[in-house]
């Protein structure tokens, strides 16, 4: 808690900034996760949904403290609606991440080795959309202090701007993935089949919110 105080002694982007790092700590465990199914190392999946839980929890202690203290602390220079609609985004993508490790945790279900690399590239591009929401993420401190307009505003904007793109070509893999998956149908479970859809979708969940929490953050910059 005491890193929660201070965190809120200086400026409420500072402890967005923060919760956004953890929520991308959340999503880069989606990679060992995704490892350790292929190598059939369960406990190592166990372990790993603990360390998810326990990064999302600290998200989230942050994530209400930002909450509870806004409307009484702060003037704000963004809108409360695109800010706030920034912060759920990032809570889901972080809930996406464990959900993700939960469906690995809830039953050993083995992957088939013709899918390996199908899933580390779509799993690839998944990071590309979250890493460069992160990396617009971390100017938020630098935003506020120009109000949210001027040359660090264009370059925040410039770095969010192939999000769009970005989802589109995750949203492209997950299908080719699937396709890959019922040309396999004969050769799998189809309990297997299931969860391999299951893993895809919430996979694809996490590229969309991180759309949505760059079209949030845009719309912070336009509207200021």
């Amino acid at each position: 808690m005491a890193l929660i105080k201070n965190l809120f002694s200086k400026s409420p982007f500072v402890p967005i900034v923060e919760h956004a790092k953890l929520v991308h700590e959340c999503v880069e465990l989606i990679h060992p996760l995704l490892e350790a199914l292929i190598n059939e190392d369960y406990e190592k999946i166990r372990k790993l949904h603990h360390k998810i839980s326990k990064i999302e929890h600290e998200a989230d202690l942050i994530k209400h403290e930002i909450r509870r203290d806004l409307p009484r602390r702060f003037f704000l220079p963004v809108a409360r609606q695109e800010l706030d609609g920034f912060l759920q985004s990032l809570e889901k993508l972080a809930d996406y991440a464990e959900d993700f490790s939960v469906i690995l945790l809830i039953r050993k279900t083995k992957l088939h080795p013709a899918l390996h690399d199908s899933f580390f590239k779509f799993v690839n591009q998944i990071f590309q959309a979250t890493g460069t929401l992160l990396t617009a993420a971390v100017e938020l401190n630098n935003l506020a202090e120009v109000s949210f307009s001027g040359a660090e505003a264009n370059l925040v904007l410039d770095r969010i701007k192939d999000l769009s793109v970005e989802e589109w070509q995750a949203d492209r893999l997950a299908r080719e993935l699937s396709i890959l998956i019922y040309e396999l149908e004969d050769e799998l479970n189809p309990v297997d089949i299931f969860f391999y859809e299951k893993l895809i979708l919430k996979l694809s969940a996490i590229a969309n919110e991180a759309e949505n929490a760059g079209d949030f953050l845009r719309a912070m910059i336009t509207k200021s």
